[in-house]
């Protein structure tokens, strides 16, 4: 078994609308040294060993798991995860 670490966001340049309002609450609640933020997505995965994972990973990204349109996406894989 291995542990997929993805993390998905947004392309610079797309607008941010979720992470503007973080940034306007954060700042109301007096948190001004926050200048930008941006709100992306983690996913993990637990998969079966496969020789072809890191193929299939990126499939899953680039169909379902982001928008590749507007979103960037990076994975990791780790060895020996438990079950």
């Amino acid at each position: 078994m291995k542990l997929v670490k993805v993390h998905i966001t947004l392309k610079e340049g797309v607008l941010d609308p979720q992470g503007k309002a973080v940034q306007g609450s954060l700042n109301t609640l007096g948190y001004d040294n926050v200048q930008e933020v941006r709100v992306g997505k983690y996913l993990e995965l637990t998969v079966n060993d496969d020789a072809n994972i890191e193929q299939e990973i990126e499939d899953m990204c680039s169909k379902l798991l982001a928008n590749p349109v507007i979103e960037n996406y990076s994975y990791t894989v780790e060895e020996g995860v438990a079950q």
